[in-house]
């Protein structure tokens, strides 16, 4: 989707009164930083990070120095540095001591590649996952849930997950990968936060319909449920019936939950090509069921990148949610 060009003339007037005196609201702030306003306001009052200069009425007025001191304050929390040292070095101007002439600092990043503050690569990605992957990695709790609802609420699901969420995790995927184990807790804990949202957003699961139900499962020795969860939320939001299954179903009882529910679409994720299984696929796609005489079969759908070159005719493979979506809705209403 575009930029809307409204919102980029009000923020360079926001940012034109900054700097001429008039100065930016709590929430304006923190939507600038990716932060809550409640981190912000913890932030004045712990560490006095607050205006330098006071004016008259309720509200308090932040200048583009103080946004540029709070910036500062992000940067440096993001690396590790505990609050307290990092509010201290925001608010002297002066930076760590420089490491010895053996070990030259490194260069500063390019300015063009848009980062979370953190050293996550995010490249041309939608604003919010800068303060979404801030708040992963600082395990804010708070801030974090206030962001994936606005996201979800905003875009709404489908482009919330495909623009904002999906490229934030993968970033912290890539993180974690290139650190050596480090990062582990952040991607965990944007995971759990994740499900979670995804399913306070879901309205209540639909009951079911003859034919027109569609089960959800990992293959087996695959857990990650999370792209299956979206999916689920998103089917669940059309008023389509789901069963979710969750991570790592032995084939016995993927069969055994084909043959009870008689659902028009399977749907089967794997993240790896060690656990994608097209016999398997094949397996499910031919199961009947249904009264003799009109006896039908499910479409199975190979979700993920672990059916990269693994799929046959009968099997389609969605390369995303948008997609998948579509072929499920297609398939029910034939």
């Amino acid at each position: 989707m575009g930029v809307n060009r409204d919102d980029e003339a009000s923020e360079a007037d926001t940012e034109a009164d900054a700097r001429h005196g008039g100065g930016l609201t709590t929430g304006e702030v923190a939507r600038r930083l990716g932060v809550a306003p409640t981190t912000v306001r913890s932030w004045d009052h712990r560490y006095g990070l607050g205006p330098a200069a006071h004016t008259g009425g309720r509200h308090r007025r932040w200048t583009a120095g103080d946004l540029a001191r709070l910036e500062r304050m992000c940067a440096l929390t993001a690396t590790g540095l505990p609050p307290a040292e990092a509010a201290r070095l925001a608010l002297g101007g002066t930076a760590p001591a420089p490491p010895p002439r053996t070990a030259p600092p490194a260069p500063p990043a390019a300015p063009e590649r848009s980062r979370a503050g953190s050293g996550l690569r995010l490249g041309d990605v939608r604003q919010e996952c800068k303060g979404i992957a801030r708040s992963a990695l600082r395990l804010d709790a708070v801030a974090l849930d206030k962001q994936l609802e606005d996201a979800i609420g905003e875009h709404g699901l489908v482009a919330a997950w495909t623009e904002v969420i999906m490229p934030t995790l993968q970033a912290v995927g890539r993180k974690w990968e290139s650190a050596g184990e480090r990062y582990v807790e952040v991607e965990h804990f944007l995971s759990w936060h994740v499900s979670g949202a995804l399913r306070r957003h879901a309205p209540p699961v639909a009951a079911d319909r003859p034919g027109a139900t569609t089960v959800l499962a990992c293959v087996p020795a695959e857990n990650h449920t999370l792209p299956l969860e979206v999916l689920s939320a998103a089917l669940a939001e059309r008023g389509l019936p789901v069963r979710m299954f969750g991570g790592a179903l032995p084939v016995e009882s993927l069969v055994a939950a084909v043959r009870r529910t008689g659902p028009a679409v399977v749907g089967l994720w794997a993240q790896s090509r060690t656990t994608a299984s097209r016999p398997l696929a094949q397996h499910v796609s031919a199961i009947e069921w249904g009264v003799r005489g009109a006896r039908r079969r499910p479409v199975v759908l190979t979700l993920g990148p672990g059916w990269a070159g693994q799929t046959s005719r009968g099997l389609p493979h969605p390369p995303g949610l948008s997609e998948a979506v579509a072929v499920v809705e297609q398939v029910v209403h034939r």
